[in-house]
């Protein structure tokens, strides 16, 4: 019986040390973690990995968030309620389980359409939402 070895392939054994970081990672309690106010109006709770950071935010009906631009490259994820991107001056509404992704740089703003939970996901890492 041929194996994908036998084709080139290398399939790494699972080591102990892949085990046990898996045992290691914490698994993490949104609600748990402290909040801190962005922009007025935008209280987050933060997550911030070696790489990225991850931004959980909940924003009560019409919102504003002024214009910006960062380094980062973002991506946006509304979980619940409908908002509203304007990026390079282009308005973006979108909804549950959409999806938007600012490239770094960009100039982009918000508005609550109605009372939304949003995921903002951002690399590399916000070190100033890490100083909040």
């Amino acid at each position: 019986m041929l194996t994908l070895q036998d084709f080139g392939f290398f399939i790494p054994k699972p080591s102990l040390t892949f085990h046990l970081k898996i045992k290691q990672m914490p698994k993490i309690d949104v609600a748990s973690i402290p909040v801190k106010e962005i922009v007025k109006g935008y209280p987050a709770r933060f997550v911030h990995t070696d790489s990225m950071t991850l931004s959980f935010i909940e924003v009560q009906k019409g919102e504003s968030l002024p214009t910006h631009h960062h380094i980062h490259e973002q991506v946006s994820i509304v979980l619940e309620g409908s908002f509203q991107l304007t990026i390079e001056g282009v308005e973006v509404v979108f909804g549950e389980g959409e999806i938007v992704v600012i490239p770094s740089n960009v100039p982009h703003s918000g508005l609550a359409i109605t009372n939304c939970k949003l995921l903002d996901v951002f690399n590399p890492i916000r070190e100033d939402y890490r100083n909040l």
